[in-house]
Order: structure tokens, then sequence, then C-alpha cells
């Protein structure tokens, strides 16, 4: 089958670990791409082997015959490259946060369904393979009905190094892991009905928030609690950066704990084993977590794209995330409960 030619708009951080999973999936290649600063396009181009690099993402658009695009910037760009996508190509996957607004957010959808062009979001954290094993024991009921969670994702890891930008963003740490973990929610638990969030800025050289804990009610009637830190705080041990679960039902509990163990309890006794995510040469050591989940992650969105299936993240599954993380920046500053009544698609 013919691989599907494709640009990456972006080539920070994440883009090599992106590029390098898209690789590992096949069936797709990646032909160009864009950076604002051709000097960064040039040299991941030399180490990736992609010689078609450009400072005009309009003219990469023009120039190049592409499949689909992958956007790899920060929020603040993301509108504007959906919007130069949109009809030129097959389909747009687009980095998480998808936007900085709900009615950014809402423009983008509305833009590429006008243009009848599918958009996608690359959310990989649900497509950890512990996290996947967990649904799974959610799903088969071995718990019964859950009536309580808890979900943490809390470090002392310095995350500014690699990214020092999140030191200058207004709303950081629930937007950043905040969008991730609240997705892992929604896979896991459904959808709220409502939530309460508190903030509190740790660090006294950034914009924004770096703790946050949030407090959910599921429409299927369970508490949720999301805490959230990358206060720098120093722990005893360090798992960054793993998402640590614990889940309540009516005829058992379960735990992803450090490590990558998963222990299910009911009558029966416990079960114990461990899920680690598969190891990539490209990976760095120390995301390997979360580096591994965009193999999977885009493997399904490949798939959307071929027709060959459903995505998962859609730019309109996303956008019921997105509601949560600004309904958590509304309570923060309120104090209050915040109501999420079911929405129609945007």
């Amino acid at each position: 089958m013919k691989a599907l030619r494709f640009a990456a708009l972006g080539t920070g951080f994440w883009a090599r670990f992106q590029l390098s999973a898209w690789r590992e999936v096949g069936g797709a290649e990646c032909v160009a791409l864009y950076n604002r600063t051709r000097s960064k396009a040039e040299a991941l181009g030399r180490e990736l082997g992609i010689d078609a690099v450009y400072d005009d993402a309009e003219e990469l658009l023009e120039k190049e015959s592409l499949d689909f695009v992958d956007i790899i910037t920060d929020p603040s760009t993301h509108e504007r490259f959906v919007a130069l996508a949109a009809g030129r190509v097959r389909a747009v996957i687009c980095q998480k946060p998808l936007a900085e607004s709900l009615e950014s957010a809402q423009r983008m959808i509305q833009a590429c369904r006008d243009a009848g062009t599918p958009l996608f979001v690359h959310e990989n954290f649900r497509w950890q393979a512990p996290l996947r094993a967990l649904k799974s024991v959610v799903d088969e009921g071995r718990l019964g009905s859950v009536f309580r969670a808890r979900i943490e994702m809390v470090s002392g890891f310095d995350v500014f190094a690699n990214q020092p930008f999140l030191r200058t963003l207004e709303q950081f740490v629930l937007t950043d892991v905040g969008t991730h973990v609240l997705d892992v929610t929604r896979f896991l638990f459904g959808e709220a009905e409502s939530l309460v969030c508190h903030t509190q800025k740790v660090h006294a050289d950034i914009a924004g928030e770096d703790v946050a804990t949030v407090l959910l009610r599921t429409r299927a009637g369970a508490t949720v609690l999301v805490t959230l830190g990358y206060a720098g705080t120093p722990l005893e041990h360090e798992r960054f950066p793993e998402t640590f679960v614990f889940v309540e039902g009516t005829r058992g509990s379960a735990e992803l704990g450090p490590d990558y163990w998963l222990r299910t309890t009911t009558a029966e006794g416990t079960l114990s084993r461990r899920v680690p995510p598969p190891r990539y040469d490209w990976a760095d050591p120390r995301y390997d977590v979360v580096h591994a989940s965009g193999v999977p992650c885009n493997a399904n969105l490949l798939a959307a794209i071929r027709g060959e299936g459903a995505a998962e993240t859609t730019a309109e599954d996303n956008y019921e995330t997105l509601r949560l993380v600004f309904a958590a920046y509304e309570s923060a500053k309120s104090g209050g409960v915040v109501r999420i009544s079911p929405s129609p698609t945007p």
C-alpha cells in the first residue's frame, strides 16, 4: 500500500519524537518540514533525512503534494495553520491543546467541516499501555459500578528545561498536562456533569499556575479527584511522567501505581501485573511511556485518514476535554462549582 505523504508544521522538542513514532507505524512519510526559524527545520531535516524545509507554511502547502499535515506547534498558532491547511489536504492533525479558547476551537472545527477536511487531535496520553490496560479492567465490569476514583500526575521533574516557553504561559498546568489527564478522565470514566477546581503557583518565576486540584462528578455518578503538579517539589520516588490511578467499584478496586504495576482486587483476591510501555531506541528514556504512546495514537489516526477505522481523538471529541479545562479555570477564578451541561457538537 502506498505511503501517505505528510508535512510536519513545527520542529520543536516534541517533533522529532512524533516523527519517529510515525516511522514506527509505517504507511506515512514525512516529506517536508516547516518552522518559523528555518535553521531549526534544517537541523531536524538533516537528522531525519528530510530535504524539503520551509519557514513559510503557506508556501509549503502550495508547493508540496500532501495527504495530511501534522501541526506540532504551540497553541497560539493552531487556528491559523488549521485554516491554511483546511481544503488543501485530506486531513489535519493538530497537537494538543487544540486551541487557546473554546471559541477558537469552534472556528477550527467549523473551518475543517466547511472544507470537508477531518480534523484530529494528537492526544496520546490515553494510548499509554498501562492506561489502556486499566481501561480494559474498568470496561470488563470486574470492579462493578465505579463510584470513586483519583488520578494523579504530580512531579518534581524540571519540565522547563526542555520546554522553556512553558514558563511564559499564563495558563500552564491545566492546559499542558491537565489537558492530557482530563482527557484520560473522560476516557476512563465518561463525561463530567460538574467540577470544582483550585489552582496555585509555587514557582515564583513563571506566569501561570503549576498546581491544580480538580474534583469532578461524572454523569454516571462517580466522583473523580484529579491532582496535577509541576511545582518542582522533591519527591522520594520521582516517577515522571507516569500517571497514577486508583478506582473504587461496587465489586472491587484497581490501582495503577509506580513502575506500571496494575493491581486489581476483588473478592477472589488481588491480581498484580506489570504493564510497561514498549521501548524504542528513539524515545527519551525520561519520557518513555509518553513517547511510546505516540505510536498507537498515530496508528489510530492513520487508519482513520485511510478510511479503515474511526479515530478516537477527533476534534469534536477533544472539544469536550477542552470544555473541562476551561471550566476548571472558571471554577478556580470564581471559587464555585461549574456545571458541565451536555452540548451539541460544536
